[in-house]
């Protein structure tokens, strides 16, 4: 009965966490649905995202959340010059290449990191990320709740600009059908390299919301990329909507195996429900085929 009792936290902290995961996951499954590219450095560029909100916060006293106008454009034109210099050109060779060239961004950019901020571990202090709500039984960190609206935000806003925009409506085509989008006007090379910006600023959100949660280092995005790919994969690959609500039931996993088992399964029983879906529902929860 106490062990009941005590249900409500770990319900309501799997849900919120999968807002944070969701976040960090959403730009990844952009770019793969459609690009159809697997983005090794993503979860690189997500502490990227990290690194810049700390160096503006401690150089210029601005608030981490407030340092996405900084963080956004910077992010958006690293991932355009990649996609457009870089990537593009290694797909017209094969996918190992952009795999091999993603993997290799991610070495460097991990690389680069040490030399600058070195291996110690850094964080996104504020008084908001120290705070929580009591509601109820359940005691709720503040910064998993702003976790969970920016995941809401996020998504909401990728939608709409999918559906309701002449870019986004170019995004679909080209992801339905390169060759048919092509032979229609669109530069579907222009329109993959503002796909990955757009995933690379989505990256920049979810690296401040990461450093906000999480006490974070220059291999840091390794871990989170590999979370990452459980949700898409989980979701349905390319599915904005299945990317949200997979990371939901990943963190709600999480949570509640450590609370019924004990926290060094998390990760572990986590995958391993990922693993029974893919037997069941190979294509994922909500694919989009």
């Amino acid at each position: 009965m106490d062990l009941l009792s005590g249900l409500p936290t770990p319900l309501v902290m799997g849900i919120l966490l999968g807002g944070l995961y969701a976040v960090i996951a959403l730009g990844l499954s952009l770019v793969f649905g459609v690009i159809k590219e697997i983005n090794i450095a993503h979860g690189d560029l997500v502490i990227l995202g990290s690194y810049i909100s700390y160096v503006v916060m401690t150089a210029l006293g601005i608030d981490p959340i407030l340092s996405l106008v900084i963080g956004i454009p910077v992010l958006f034109g690293i991932g355009f010059a990649i996609q457009k210099f870089l990537l593009n050109r290694a797909f017209k060779l094969s996918m190992d290449a952009t795999l091999i060239i993603a993997f290799g961004i991610s070495i460097i950019l991990e690389n680069t990191y040490q030399k600058i901020w070195s291996p110690m571990s850094r964080g996104l202090g504020t008084n908001y990320a120290l705070s929580s709500l009591n509601a109820g039984p359940v005691n709720i960190p503040l910064v998993y709740l702003l976790d969970f609206l920016a995941a809401l935000v996020v998504m909401i806003l990728v939608s709409l600009l999918l559906k309701r925009t002449h870019l986004g409506r170019a995004i679909r085509a080209s992801a339905q059908d390169r060759k048919a989008a092509h032979l229609m006007g669109i530069n579907t090379n222009m329109v993959f390299a503002f796909t990955f910006a757009i995933a690379a600023a989505l990256a920049a959100v979810a690296g401040v919301f990461l450093g906000l949660t999480f006490a974070f280092t220059p291999t840091s995005g390794m871990s989170f990329l590999l979370i990452a790919l459980g949700v898409i994969v989980l979701g349905g690959l390319g599915n904005i909507v299945g990317t949200f609500i997979a990371a939901i039931v990943f963190g709600l996993v999480q949570t509640l195996s450590g609370y019924f088992v004990g926290v060094s399964v998390q990760m572990l029983a986590a995958y391993i429900v990922v693993l029974l879906v893919l037997a069941i529902i190979p294509q994922g929860l909500f694919s989009r085929r």
